[in-house]
């Protein structure tokens, strides 16, 4: 679901390409930094922000005219100064105990009542630019089998495994080996994806980013750009549209997995420079990348149902729904964005704590209905506890 490429620079309209062409050297220089900008979410160089021609600079774009659960605001009940360094997802125990990935460190972080200490180091991860330890899910039948999967680089390739979570005579948690369920994902420095989420019908989503291979998010037969539908053994689940694991392509960097009420899937997705993405999938579609981005209503290929011309108002990381609302992190944008829903539409993008709290990584629903908000700046990070809708 995106933008034609065009041959003026990123975010220069028609109007703009002779000033465009006479400042071509001077953005020469700024390339490096805005590549790696678009890929994680990094602070660009101020004035560097593009915008799409007929779109105001930083403006989401979602649909208008969707009647739609007004956008409750958002409040923070208590900042945990978890001491985490680069925490990248979260997932909540039975017994309410929050168990976070830190995709620098390898480590698994166990938090009890405000207080986190280390589980252990996953091993074989070889962190490196976005890779590392990542996204986390838990078993549909945890009560019985006890098991946490993951998402991790190893030096080959990005990988799901299993652990086992165990307890001690003292009732603190213990790690078992991790065990491969699925292996020969692409890795790179930058997209490799990395959010991993049982869906309600059972099967465990995998979210993949081409990995510079720009090749692979069009072919169907291969793992880069995809999202992928697994049995939880790590075979392909029964009914994928291919025949394989794949269950949509033409995807650049999936960040964020979440099902509405009516069991529908949405995902976030990092854009380049231009068209961060919310989609809505359905199994089979083709979301255009490499060929297209955004919404730009090409046959053949998905629009997003909202779209962030500028990555410098979002660069959206993880995602969950609520009350008919799509809560998003931004890591360049450093704020929560929340999307009202309607059925298959989604509403215009209402943002919070903009500025306030830094880079926010992962959005999680907490046992009690609420959210937690993992940020990513400079270490220590810590999470956020965002109260309970009314």
């Amino acid at each position: 679901m995106r933008r034609p490429p065009v041959s003026a620079p990123h975010g220069v309209n028609g109007s703009n390409r002779t000033k465009a062409r006479r400042i071509a050297a001077g953005l020469t220089c700024l390339a490096a930094c805005l590549v790696l900008a678009a890929c994680t979410g990094a602070p660009g160089p101020p004035g560097t922000s593009p915008a799409v021609a007929g779109t105001s600079p930083g403006a989401a774009v979602g649909n208008p005219a969707v009647t739609a659960p007004a956008v409750p605001a958002p409040t923070v009940q208590e900042r945990l100064e978890l001491q985490l360094d680069t925490p990248w997802a979260a997932v909540f125990l039975p017994d309410g105990t929050a168990i976070i990935s830190e995709r620098g460190t390898a480590l698994l972080k166990a938090v009890r009542d405000g207080k986190a200490t280390t589980l252990g180091e996953v091993p074989d991860v070889v962190p490196g630019g976005e890779g590392g330890l990542l996204g986390l899910a838990l078993s549909p039948h945890f009560d019985a089998d006890r098991v946490l999967y993951a998402y991790m680089t190893t030096q080959e390739d990005n990988r799901v495994v299993m652990i086992t979570v165990g307890s001690s005579a003292d009732g603190s948690l213990t790690l078992g080996q991790p065990q491969t369920v699925f292996s020969g994902i692409p890795k790179a420095g930058t997209h490799n994806g990395g959010r991993i989420r049982f869906g309600p019908d059972g099967f465990l989503y995998v979210g993949t980013g081409d990995a510079q291979r720009r090749e692979q998010p069009q072919d169907p037969g291969a793992l880069g750009g995809k999202i992928l539908r697994l049995s939880p053994d790590g075979s392909p689940a029964p009914g994928n549209p291919f025949g394989n694991a794949v269950y949509s392509l033409g995807h650049r960097n999936v960040q964020g997995l979440a099902w509405d009420e009516s069991g529908r899937l949405w995902a976030s997705e990092f854009g380049p420079d231009v068209d961060d993405e919310l989609n809505l999938i359905l199994p089979g579609a083709n979301y255009g990348w490499p060929d297209v981005t955004g919404a730009p209503h090409r046959a053949g290929f998905q629009d997003a149902k909202v779209v962030w011309p500028s990555t410098r108002e979002s660069s959206p990381s993880g995602l969950e729904i609520l009350g008919g609302i799509a809560y998003l992190g931004a890591l360049r944008g450093e704020r929560l964005w929340a999307v009202p829903l309607h059925g298959t539409e989604a509403g215009s993008p209402v943002a919070y704590f903009t500025g306030e709290y830094g880079r926010i990584r992962d959005v999680i629903r907490t046992p009690n209905g609420g959210l937690w908000l993992l940020t990513n700046n400079q270490n220590p990070d810590f999470a956020l506890v965002l109260r309970p809708s009314p």
